[in-house]
């Protein structure tokens, strides 16, 4: 009985559902908690990396050209996400352009049309650039990841990881003069570790020099909200306003 008021006790408590597979015995010594996983380091060397990665950066760092670089991924065999993806969403525009916008992965309207932002964010994305007086066709528009992930998912760190040679050989081979990174997913990917993972939020609207693969002088990144959550959450499109201004006067003061 004494079982029975304890479970009963237990429930008035609100205590409705069990969090262990089976009971744990607390009247012996506390086992220490295990030490929290280290985040995976960024990508530094190719012989550092584990081996779809390292074969990934072996296979970009070849290329000397976009069309060579766009022929290597779209045979890229060691992705699953290529096995799922209708079509390989490699980039557009043109192939000096002076600024690069990279955001995270195609959606369903990218994979169907094989060119990235296409769809409903694509469309939101292409306002933007006409209220600051820019048009698609003189930007280059890429993804980290150039396949789509399955029901439009956010893609895995692994999934990153795999792909993230692809995008920065792109980057090396356009030498933009800016590089503006669209959401958390490309912040986190091709900023240095302990800033990208500060979130969009913080890292949105700020100007930073990177040191970028295949470059020789420093990057200049400016992070910006994504399309697609500007439309889930319209209330920041303020903030996105004063971001696209100060990339606006950006632009004019590197013209003049």
């Amino acid at each position: 009985m004494a079982l029975m008021d304890c479970l009963r006790l237990q429930w008035e408590w609100g205590a409705d559902e069990f969090l262990l597979d089976a009971p744990q015995d607390r009247r012996g010594a506390s086992q220490p908690a295990p030490a929290p996983a280290k985040p995976a380091p960024r990508l530094a060397a190719v012989q550092n990396l584990p081996a779809g990665p390292a074969e990934a950066a072996r296979v970009a760092n070849a290329c000397t050209t976009l069309a060579e670089l766009e022929a290597a991924v779209q045979n890229f065999a060691q992705s699953p996400l290529r096995a799922t993806a209708t079509t390989t969403v490699f980039g557009s525009g043109p192939e000096d352009a002076s600024l690069m916008m990279v955001g995270d992965a195609p959606g369903a309207e990218e994979d169907r049309s094989g060119t990235p932002f296409t769809g409903p964010a694509g469309q939101l994305l292409d306002k933007m650039l006409a209220s600051i007086l820019l048009q698609r066709d003189t930007i280059r528009l890429a993804n980290i990841l150039p396949w789509r992930p399955p029901g439009d998912r956010n893609p895995s760190d692994a999934e990153i990881a795999l792909c993230l040679p692809f995008i920065q050989r792109q980057i090396a081979l356009v030498k933009p003069h800016i590089l503006v990174l669209l959401g958390a997913v490309a912040a986190r990917a091709l900023l240095p570790e302990t800033i990208g993972a500060q979130g969009i939020r913080r890292l949105r609207g700020q100007w930073r020099e990177i040191l970028a693969p295949g470059l020789d002088t420093p990057l200049t990144c400016f992070a910006l909200y994504h399309p697609a959550y500007l439309l889930h959450l319209p209330s920041a499109k303020r903030d996105a306003w004063h971001d696209l201004l100060a990339l606006r006067a950006r632009l004019d003061s590197a013209l003049n």
